[in-house]
């Protein structure tokens, strides 16, 4: 498997010394980025219709320009990162990671440019397994010498394992699954011990991967005084330095659900007394005297979060070097497929969003912002759901309202867990949200254009406006897709109607090539299908180690696009020149 090869490559490359902008590839160690997955019964199965017959005309023409003169943000090179769920340590996948995962990641970052190329870097971020089981995990040092020493020299070579160990491990990480679900229902968790030796298997597989790390630490061991008690991870802050990992830091996740959690509170206040702590103990170690810190990774923004949030910032607002939320938009458990069509549910995020702003803006004008765990559902999500193509929707217009609104960093969750919000399977195939965040990281650059849209709607209905449902974002395209000049813009089009819509290039777009990625379920499942069509040619790996060719479909100069119904497609306007987009 060469997936996270594509992404990595996809991707903008780091230096060692990654920036903070990059993926986090969060430890399960001492962390969390948690959140349990639960099994839950397929939901709504109603066929829905997946494209209109020829032959029957849009009731919409649509007019569209784009402001090519200036960007109207800009966000960072590596804005998609990705999550690994540290439910890899309690279930064994971490053994496998330098297997699977590693060529999957590769692929999935790659540069625009589909040969193969060194790895520089990128980001990566592992998430959430259950957050009370990175609540209650607990860093150790092994007595016994790790064999894993980082294997530069020897070229960083790709385990293999049989078969029968593959489905061995499958059948241990479902068996772990149920004793996670019974610790959650019960409210009663084991600690969970991250050793040397698997920081060690953890840290190779990043570095190998050109991914930079972004470690979590425990922040609910804590003094009689309610202070956090730092002894821990002064431990295993010594240790990596002493290996000389290049690692960022964050502490805790969700604190504004300890109390659920484990019956014990910590406010915005102390949690930021706590961060500065953090900060002081990383400058007695040289290593890490200039390390990146993040936080305070709170969950929904309702209004007792909104206080704690004040309270962190007053205090260590100017200690963190991005400020971090998480967000999740269904209850996994109760989610229908016509959930992720509503634009309601779309628009959810975007006033969470302006709350975050605010309150950063309030005491750190300026300060960045990343949305550090996202998924289309929480609670693990539910099968043949959001592993499937409808939940695409939810996941390509996240993209496009953060980069609108000027968040930095999406860190999704999750690149590979045991719920089913991840972007591949057990086997390490790729699902339809791994296609389409290849895709993005192929053709979308950090520079956001302003879009202007005009359209003559038929038969207006009251209260309903076309654009609700016909979503379109604009970027210059990658400037790291070898395949097109600078100056190029990729507009990227979600249609939530159930008929086709046409779309004329007006303005500086007018009478230029257009390439097209039309992204379609494949197979009779239609919307709860797990594999997708690229312009009419089903995606799927060519083998372990190759991702198919992305091939777009050239559209001649001048041609109206013709978005089909409940799709996802990406335009590249060729050769515009767009003075936006020239310069890096």
């Amino acid at each position: 498997s060469e997936l996270i090869r594509g992404f990595l490559l996809s991707g903008m490359p780091c230096p060692s010394s990654c920036p903070p902008g990059l993926l986090a590839l969060m430890a399960p160690g001492l962390a969390l980025m948690a959140t349990f997955s639960l099994p839950s019964q397929a939901g709504d199965r109603r066929a829905l219709p997946v494209e209109k017959p020829p032959g029957v005309k849009g009731r919409t023409l649509i007019l569209l320009d784009v402001n090519t003169k200036s960007p109207v943000r800009i966000i960072s090179e590596n804005f998609l990162s990705l999550q690994l769920d540290p439910s890899i340590i309690h279930d064994g996948w971490l053994d496998f990671l330098r297997w699977g995962v590693y060529n999957s990641c590769l692929q999935f970052c790659r540069k625009g440019n589909p040969l193969p190329r060194k790895v520089n870097g990128c980001s990566w971020a592992p998430s959430d397994s259950s957050m009370a089981a990175i609540a209650f995990l607990v860093w150790e040092r092994d007595i016994v010498r790790s064999d894993i020493a980082l294997d530069k020299q020897k070229g960083c070579k790709i385990a293999q394992h049989p078969d029968i160990m593959l489905e061995l491990q499958r059948e241990k990480a479902a068996q772990m699954h149920l004793v996670l679900l019974k610790e959650q229902f019960s409210n009663t968790y084991s600690n969970l011990t991250l050793t040397a030796r698997s920081l060690d298997k953890l840290y190779n597989f990043a570095d190998c991967s050109g991914l930079h790390l972004i470690f979590a630490l425990n922040a609910l061991r804590r003094n009689p005084n309610n202070s956090w008690n730092s002894s821990n991870a002064l431990s295993l802050l010594k240790y990596s330095a002493s290996k000389k990992y290049n690692i960022s830091w964050e502490l805790g996740n969700e604190p504004n659900n300890y109390r659920t959690l484990i019956g014990r509170s910590v406010n915005g206040s102390q949690l930021g007394k706590d961060y500065t702590q953090l900060r002081s103990l990383l400058q007695l170690i040289r290593t890490y005297s200039r390390a990146h810190l993040y936080g305070p990774n709170i969950g929904r923004p309702r209004k007792n979060v909104i206080a704690f949030l004040e309270g962190f910032m007053k205090v260590a607002g100017g200690t963190v070097d991005a400020v971090t939320w998480q967000h999740y938009y269904i209850d996994g458990r109760v989610a229908k497929v016509t959930d992720f069509l509503k634009t309601r549910l779309l628009d959810t995020l975007s006033d969470q969003i302006r709350k975050i702003q605010k309150v950063v803006n309030t005491y750190t004008p300026g300060k960045k912002i990343w949305l550090e765990g996202v998924g289309t559902t929480s609670a693990g999500g539910m099968n043949n759901l959001s592993d499937s193509y409808a939940a695409g929707f939810l996941w390509l217009n996240t993209l496009g309202l953060l980069a609108s609104q000027g968040i930095d960093v999406v860190v999704r969750h999750s690149f590979l867990d045991h719920g089913h919000n991840h972007l591949v399977d057990q086997n390490f195939n790729p699902l339809p949200d791994y296609w389409l965040s290849l895709l993005y990281k192929r053709l979308i650059g950090p520079k956001v254009l302003a879009i202007h849209v005009a359209g003559l709607q038929r038969k207006p209905r009251p209260g309903r406006v076309i654009r609700d449902k016909l979503r379109i974002y604009a970027h210059c395209t990658s400037y790291h897709n070898h395949n097109y000049v600078r100056g190029s813009i990729t507009l990227y089009i979600i249609n939530l109607h159930r008929s086709r819509k046409k779309i004329k290039l007006a303005g500086t777009l007018r009478d230029k090539i257009v390439h097209q990625y039309l992204l379609q379920p494949y197979g009779k499942d239609g919307l709860h299908s797990k594999s997708v069509q690229l312009n009419g040619q089903p995606l799927a790996m060519v083998d372990d180690g190759t991702l198919p060719e992305l091939k777009p479909r050239p559209l001649r100069a001048g041609r109206t696009l013709v978005i089909p119904p409940l799709t996802m497609s990406f335009y590249v306007v060729k050769n515009v020149n767009a003075l936006a987009c020239r310069y890096r």
